[in-house]
Order: structure tokens, then C-alpha cells, then sequence
């Protein structure tokens, strides 16, 4: 089926002007233009196709097919078939991450209702399962509902650090996952430098230096570019999960987040 095509207009701003969580555009709809910000995912999720449109034919994004495609490769040195997995997708949107993962059982995970029925509308069956819920705060039935899917691999895919998944509702994903289990995720390239200090960065740097995962791959690409062609980079980060986050850890990290 084919979709429609939006009227897209990216703003004019020198380089530095407008952070990435910040930047927005300007739609032409009905004869007007409305100004919406590219974190706005309830008004992008609930028009067909103009996620896509914004983010994967206008800003060239390639972190879906980036990041499961070094999952299959570190999978493939490990003589692990990735065919037999059960992946939580965390920040799972509208499902362009999911219908990349050709595995046994992919359950979804999302706080948005409006990410949920885009995903439901533009990628019908995709999941296994899709919850929509805070992980921060999750109820004992969605708790006992996602251990019983027995995960042993957690993607996320261009949600982390901008405030959209806080950093207690990764760790909670986290830990979901068995141990020797496999962890896949993206961040920006800015929170491994020495400089950042935000939980995001903290967590991301633990994570590296620490037991709690072993990382197999760690490669800095191009997530997308930017409203005014700069190109922006990202680290893609897979490991084998060694144990959870701790409570200790998670509260040392919050402090600062």
C-alpha cells in the first residue's frame, strides 16, 4: 500500500543552534503548517508513515538495520543462532526495529499508547507481544508476564538519553534479560566522553568498564544527520550480560541523572 507523502519543512539554524532533543519542524497539513518537535512521537506516531518519512528517507537514520546487524554478526562469532532468542524490544515506537529481528519471540515495550497503535496500524504481528507500560513503576502482572517470556536478549534502538527512557526503566529491561543472555543498544556518540556526566553516560560507561556486561562490539557510525546536513554519530554497543544492575548502582546512578 502506498503511503502518503507529507509536506516537510526543517527549520534554517546555524549548526550549534538547536540541541537534538530540541529540533523541530514545520508541517504543511490542511494548508496550514504546525510546528512539531522531532521528540513529539504522539503526533508523528498517529499520522501513517510520516515517522518514516521524517527520520528514514529525509534524515537517512540506518540505526535499526546498524544495530541488528552487529547483533547478528557478534551472534554469528559466537555461534549463537539468532533465530532461537527471545528479545525484549525496549522504546519498541512503531516497530522498526522489531520486524528486523528474525527470532524465535519478540515482545515488545513502550510507554506510549500512541507508539503502540502506530505499530499495530503500519507492522500488524510483528510481536509477540507489546506492552504498554512504564518500566519504572511496572505492576507485579506485567513483572510476572515478562519473566515468563524468558528473555535472553534486550534491543533498543535511538531511545536512549534525551529523556525518553529514563535510566531506571533501561536497568529494570536490563535485568529482565537471563544471564549470558545478549544486549544490543545505541546512544549518542557525546556520552562516552569524559566530559558527561548525565546518569545516561554514567550507566553507559559502568556497563563498559564493569562485570555486569561483557561488551563483544562497540562501533562509532552515522546514526542520521542532522536539520542542517551535519552528520551525527553514535556508539552501537553489544554484550553479554554478566548480572543485573544492582539497586546500589542504580541509585548512585539516579543521584545524577
Amino acid at each position: 500500500m502506498k503511503r502518503q507523502q507529507y509536506r516537510i519543512k526543517l527549520p534554517v539554524t546555524s549548526p550549534h543552534q538547536l540541541g537534538q532533543d530540541e529540533a523541530f519542524f514545520n508541517l504543511v497539513e490542511n494548508g496550514q503548517e504546525i510546528q512539531l518537535r522531532f521528540h513529539d512521537y504522539p503526533e508523528l506516531y498517529k499520522r501513517p508513515g510520516l515517522y518514516e518519512q521524517l527520520f528514514y528517507q529525509r534524515l537517512k537514520c540506518n540505526s535499526p538495520k546498524k544495530v541488528v546487524e552487529i547483533l547478528s554478526k557478534v551472534l554469528r562469532e559466537n555461534h549463537v543462532e539468532m533465530s532461537e532468542l527471545r528479545v525484549l524490544d525496549l522504546g519498541a515506537g512503531n516497530g522498526m526495529a522489531g520486524e528486523l529481528l528474525q527470532v524465535a519471540r519478540v515482545v515488545g515495550v513502550d510507554i506510549s499508547q500512541e507508539a503502540y497503535a502506530a505499530c499495530e496500524r503500519d507492522r500488524p504481528g510483528e510481536y509477540d507481544a507489546y506492552y504498554v507500560t512504564d518500566l519504572c513503576n511496572v505492576n507485579l502482572t506485567t513483572q510476572e508476564e515478562l519473566d515468563d517470556w524468558q528473555i535472553d536478549c534486550l534491543t533498543c534502538v535511538a531511545a536512549l538519553g534525551f529523556g525518553d527512557i529514563p535510566i531506571k526503566a533501561f536497568a529494570t529491561a536490563f535485568n529482565f534479560v537471563k544471564d549470558g543472555g545478549w544486549v544490543a543498544f545505541n546512544i549518542k556518540e557525546t556520552f562516552l566522553q569524559e566530559s558527561d556526566q548525565s546518569g545516561f553516560s554514567r550507566l553507559t560507561k559502568h556497563l563498559l568498564v564493569s562485570d555486569t556486561l561483557e561488551v563483544h562490539h562497540l562501533e562509532r557510525y552515522q546514526h542520521r544527520i542532522s536539520i542542517d546536513g551535519r552528520p551525527l554519530f553514535y556508539y552501537a554497543l553489544v554484550g553479554k550480560k554478566e548480572s543485573d544492575i544492582s539497586p546500589q548502582v542504580l541509585s548512585e546512578l539516579e543521584c545524577v541523572s
